[in-house]
């Protein structure tokens, strides 16, 4: 199976379905008492600068072809597949060539029973030796076999591996996304509290020129302005972050700016038993945990195999000739060169019979036991720590449904609080107090709903995560 064997089923809402009620509206004169209408949680911000859209589901497919480390991790993958072959496993036979071409330039002195010694100077001599030699290992206990099986383990888990990391990925950009949406969303509240101050502002002016408030009145609310201004200004700070820490995860530069498309909508369909299944049958960690133990077997049994008789064929041509400048003539003691050729084939069986090795085969047998064991103790750790993720994660995700329940039905009070608190400050019947008060219970309303709304997809994400719903290995496409 191919790096593209990854298709990417995104389960994560990211349409641009009607969002919930969630901003406030200035009322008009005219308008005092109806319910306050809501505007789509995507609306952009008038303080923020136009950008291009970006959708959840375009910034997932950005992030999972431009990710560093979803890239790093099918490097890995491509080396685990390169390291599963026969020869690796040690079940091909192995052909070396050699040539070896020496000269040599020599002083002899030769001394006889009877005569002169006989010197010579100079002599050249050179020799070529050129040989292929093969070996094929026949028998070695069936370890070339359990060599190539955990091969192709190492290459399973190393997929599994790299799936864990495309999800954990996917969840981080989901994440990421999701909080520009709400910091987004915060953003336009505040414009929205600072559209009511302005209006106080207008009123309470109009007050004070006929003369039936205090300047002071005026002066109060240029500060609750100042104020609401400044929470505006740090949050559009938090919105740049959030952007680039989104843009790191999309492996792009930090500065690109963008508008968040899609609105954040909660699933509220969510199991405990069924989201606990699916932990238990497709999460790529406990697979990969699993194929260790796998890996740890054959390690063992590899280990044992070491202990039988190594079994093998060799064979080979080879073909050699020296040239000797200073040779004794046939039944003469005179000198003269001798040139000699050999060539021929070689083939014969190897056999090597493990004796004693001073007990390290136990050692490494004990060892791979052990091994064995630590990666089942590793298993059940991986197994309990998802549970307990899981577990913590619904409990969230239960209590930020009820909580966003709450909230939701909340914020339409506040609204309509707000709008009928301005219109008696109109007409003179509330005083700046309780109308501050009331923008500003509005506006932790708001505040909350965001907070709410994003911590329950926020523990969806996690769920999801666990129980590998946001990435599906598939077939590779032609």
């Amino acid at each position: 199976m191919s790096l593209r064997s990854f298709s990417l089923l995104l389960l994560l809402t990211a349409t641009g379905l009607p969002a919930l009620a969630q901003q406030p509206v200035l009322p008009s004169r005219r308008e005092t008492t109806g319910k306050p209408q809501s505007k789509p949680q995507t609306e952009k911000p008038e303080t923020v600068a136009p950008a291009p859209p970006l959708a959840l589901a375009e910034a997932i497919r950005l992030g999972v072809e431009s990710n560093y480390a979803i890239r790093v991790s099918q490097q890995d993958v491509r080396v685990a597949e390169n390291n599963v072959t026969r020869g690796n496993a040690g079940q091909l036979p192995v052909v070396n060539g050699n040539f070896v071409r020496t000269f040599n330039r020599n002083n002899q002195r030769q001394e006889f029973s009877q005569g002169d010694p006989r010197i010579t100077n100079n002599v050249s001599s050179k020799q070529l030796q050129a040989n292929v030699a093969g070996t094929w290992t026949i028998f070695d206990g069936l370890g070339m076999f359990i060599a190539y099986d955990r091969l192709r383990t190492l290459e399973q888990g190393q997929r599994q591996l790299t799936r864990a990391v495309v999800e954990e990925t996917v969840a981080a950009i989901s994440d990421a996304y999701f909080v520009v949406v709400r910091e987004s969303g915060k953003i336009t509240s505040l414009e929205e509290a600072l559209k009511i101050g302005q209006a106080r502002i207008d009123l309470t002016q109009a007050r004070v020129d006929v003369g039936v408030s205090a300047k002071v009145e005026v002066l109060t609310a240029r500060v609750d302005y100042n104020a609401d201004r400044s929470a505006l200004i740090q949050q559009q700070e938090a919105l740049k972050t959030a952007k680039i820490n989104l843009n790191a995860l999309l492996g792009r530069p930090p500065g690109i700016d963008f508008r968040p498309l899609d609105s954040i909508v909660v699933a509220r369909d969510l199991e405990r038993d069924a989201v606990l299944t699916a932990i238990r049958q497709y999460n790529p960690r406990l697979e990969q945990a699993r194929t260790s133990i796998a890996v740890a077997d054959y390690d063992r049994r590899l280990v044992r195999a070491s202990r039988f008789p190594r079994v093998g064929l060799t064979s080979g041509y080879s073909r050699n000739s020296s040239f000797n400048g200073a040779s004794f003539l046939p039944g003469t003691r005179e000198l003269g060169t001798a040139t000699s050729y050999t060539n021929g084939f070689n083939y014969g069986v190897v056999a090597t019979i493990p004796i004693f090795d001073g007990f390290n085969k136990n050692r490494l047998e004990q060892n791979a036991r052990i091994g064995e064991e630590q990666a089942r103790l590793e298993l059940d750790q991986l197994q309990l720590q998802l549970a307990a993720d899981a577990e913590q994660a619904f409990a969230q995700y239960q209590n930020r449904l009820a909580l966003l329940e709450l909230e939701e039905s909340n914020i339409l009070l506040a609204r309509e609080n707000v709008a009928i608190a301005l219109e008696r400050y109109r007409l003179g019947l509330l005083t700046p107090l309780a109308l501050r008060e009331a923008q500003r219970t509005q506006l932790q309303a708001e505040t909350r709903l965001l907070d709410i709304r994003y911590q329950a997809k926020q523990a969806e994400i996690v769920l999801r995560r666990l129980s590998s719903g946001l990435v599906r290995e598939g077939q590779a496409q032609p």
